[in-house]
């Protein structure tokens, strides 16, 4: 079928990302077949089915991520199969990661069935069958991970059978949210950060997720999971005044001396990548119209500075003016 001439970016275009395509521009009675022929070419050989009124809304745009590939996709309620005879018909040998954002879903596979709700992530083969069903508007972040790269940084066997990983389990939560932080970051910025080096974290964070279910439960997390996983945590927790490299060091289950080394990469220290990711986050609010009926106190307290006395210290020492300086109506 010939590409709807405003569903498809080029990927030969400079974007950072490879391609971006949506259904609602399309033709009710073409949306299905535009998926299925887009995904067969970008991602992987599946079939459709909406279950819709309105038919299918989907949007999807793939980045470069290093060796992998991301994609980003949201849609109404439907489900995309990959059966057998699709399996051999197009062949696809990459593990997929795919986390749920928002929505739930069911995912049917040779072995059962899994249910992820918003935040899980489920691992599989894509050289094997599975259906993945949602009865709502989801949105996934979806990591294309070629077999050999898996087998050779994740898991020399690979993934026999697919496997849910559950942002509310107390081991696997923290990597699970670091994983979908690092990767929301990447799509925010349009996929203009760092893809090699956001890949190697993403690998690392997957290897630390599979080892314990697939026969290597003495694998500890990398430097790059930790990294991400303590980066995670302090965004969470920005706000809380009681925020320190000590809490950080504790929540990544490594000592305060172990998280200065893993952020002395970095440049930064755990304690001042609080203060400025604090100052950041201050700033903008500050800057922004919608925020012009709260005082500089209130949003230094809302982001953990004990007094507004402090709060205008340093951030004159990091921005060279005082906070009321960049409030709207000045």
């Amino acid at each position: 079928m010939p590409e709807h001439p405003t569903a498809m970016a080029s990927a030969a275009t400079a974007a950072p990302a490879v391609s971006t395509i949506s259904t609602r521009s399309v033709d009710p009675a073409d949306r299905v077949e535009l998926w299925e022929d887009y995904n067969r070419r970008a991602l992987v050989g599946l079939t459709c089915s909406p279950y819709s009124e309105q038919g299918l809304l989907a949007r999807q745009t793939n980045f470069r991520l290093g060796g992998l590939r991301l994609a980003e996709i949201t849609g109404n309620e439907h489900v995309i199969e990959r059966a057998a005879k699709t399996c051999r018909a197009l062949p696809k040998d990459s593990v997929f990661a795919s986390l749920l954002v928002s929505g739930r879903g069911v995912f049917f596979h040779g072995d059962g069935c899994l249910t992820p709700a918003e935040g899980d992530l489920v691992l599989y083969d894509t050289r094997r069958s599975y259906l993945f069903g949602f009865p709502c508007a989801m949105r996934q972040l979806l990591v294309d991970i070629p077999r050999e790269v898996f087998t050779e940084n994740c898991a020399a066997g690979g993934v026999p059978t697919p496997l849910l990983f559950g942002r509310r389990s107390a081991g696997e939560g923290p990597l699970v949210s670091a994983l979908r932080s690092v990767l929301a970051d990447f799509t925010a910025r349009g996929g203009t950060g760092e893809p090699d080096a956001t890949a190697a974290t993403v690998l690392d964070l997957v290897r630390s997720l599979a080892a314990s279910r697939l026969g290597d439960g003495a694998a500890t997390a990398g430097r790059a999971s930790r990294l991400a996983v303590a980066e995670d945590y302090i965004g969470r927790h920005l706000s809380d005044p009681a925020l320190s490299a000590g809490r950080v060091a504790e929540a990544v289950g490594v000592s305060a001396r172990q998280l200065s080394r893993i952020f002395e990469p970095s440049g930064v220290s755990p304690a001042r990548r609080i203060l400025e990711l604090r100052l950041a986050r201050a700033r903008e609010q500050l800057a922004d119209d919608g925020s012009r009926r709260l005082t500089v106190a209130e949003i230094a307290h809302r982001w953990g500075f004990a007094s507004q006395a402090h709060f205008t210290r340093v951030f004159g020492d990091r921005f060279g003016h005082t906070p009321g300086a960049i409030r709207p109506g000045r």
